[in-house]
């Protein structure tokens, strides 16, 4: 019984890591939502009012940016989109590997350097995430031959 929970541990562990890896390019809109929620409750909308424009601050943020990196032609336009969701991507990162790291690592440096690890290579993804969503250029696009 104690060799299956382990294995049920490690699979639940595993599931965690590919669920937080997935949802990285969303803690933006996310990050939105839940400041817009609570800006609309604090103003006296309602639990439901702050649930409802949450809901849309966050589907906003979402397609907005989107569709501005993948319409916008500058590459640095693209870059500084891609960072705006990147950046939320690394510190919800950054949190879950400390929290991770927490649990089987005593020393402390150990911790940061692993919740650090954990920032860069979620924050990376969420920018591959972005990077791919980009349309590639069609033939008929191209540059003409010289």
């Amino acid at each position: 019984m104690i060799i299956i929970g382990i294995i049920l541990g490690f699979v639940g562990l595993a599931y965690l890591c590919w669920l937080l890896f997935a949802l990285a390019v969303y803690a933006l809109p996310l990050f939105a939502a839940v400041a817009a929620g609570l800006a609309s409750y604090h103003s006296g909308s309602g639990p439901i009012g702050a649930i409802i424009v949450g809901a849309i601050a966050g589907g906003i943020t979402l397609v907005a940016g989107q569709i501005a990196f993948t319409t916008l032609r500058s590459p640095l336009t693209r870059a500084a989109i891609a960072f705006l969701f990147a950046l939320p991507a690394a510190v919800a990162g950054y949190h879950a590997a400390l929290g991770l790291a927490h649990i089987g690592v005593p020393a402390e440096g150990w911790r940061q350097a692993i919740a650090v690890a954990g920032a860069i290579i979620v924050a990376a993804t969420a920018w591959a995430r972005m990077a791919l969503a980009a349309p590639r250029p069609t033939p008929d696009k191209a540059l003409p031959p010289a």
